[in-house]
């Protein structure tokens, strides 16, 4: 018999970071659009479908947790710099997406800047789970 409430230690993880100095309302909106991507580009991290006791159907999720941490600008850019470094799955949301209304607006302003000088609020990451440690070294879970 398979207990469905035992605790699972996943291979990977899915974690974001966040700038530490964003309003509550944009870390809110950083992380949904950080993570929206990685189903898309690692399909085996969201589950099957949802539906409750009357069988009215629901959207599948992602099948493990996704971990929120906050650092300063300083650590974010560490940290983009290392997941890059590491050719991991990786997500990006600049400051300059908050002055733009659309996805072809979004990627056309993080297209304008090079890697070295973006103005990032927000990353999302999956891989391995020593290697996204390490990309996230000296960040702290959101509070």
């Amino acid at each position: 018999m398979t207990d469905h409430n035992a605790p699972v230690r996943f291979d990977t993880k899915i974690a974001v970071l966040l700038r530490d100095d964003l309003e509550t309302w944009q870390r809110l909106n950083v992380t949904a659009f950080l993570v929206s991507g990685l189903g898309t580009q690692v399909p085996e991290v969201v589950g099957e479908p949802y539906a409750d006791a009357d069988d009215t159907p629901y959207l599948p999720m992602f099948r493990q947790p996704v971990l929120v941490f906050a650092g300063s600008k300083e650590l974010l850019t560490s940290a983009h710099t290392r997941a890059v470094s590491r050719g991991a799955t990786l997500a990006v949301f600049t400051s300059d997406l908050f002055a733009t209304g659309h996805d072809e607006a979004n990627r056309a302003a993080v297209r304008a800047v090079p890697r070295d000088a973006l103005d990032l609020v927000g990353l999302a990451v999956h891989g391995p789970r020593n290697a996204v440690d390490k990309i996230l070294k000296g960040a702290s879970m959101h509070p």
